[in-house]
């Protein structure tokens, strides 16, 4: 019995899967960061590591996935 126990440990580590999945689909920002993020946008433009630059802890590739997912304008 102790076995049956132990067997259901091991099926907990199929669940990395998702957490993966979870961090690609959305970057979770601050409503401070988002705010930066379209001011800078609308005085620099598509200068990614500039707006970068203004935000601790985030890179150029960080904030230009997170514009393109929330202002795409493929929504037909």
């Amino acid at each position: 019995m102790g076995d049956f126990q132990h067997s259901s440990d091991d099926s907990s580590q199929d669940f990395t899967e998702p957490d993966v999945i979870s961090r690609d689909s959305k970057l979770e920002f601050s409503e401070d960061e988002e705010t930066l993020i379209s001011r800078m946008f609308n005085l620099v433009g598509e200068r990614w590591s500039l707006i970068a630059g203004r935000i601790p802890g985030r890179t150029a590739e960080e904030i230009e996935k997170y514009w393109t997912c929330k202002y795409s304008s493929s929504s037909e």
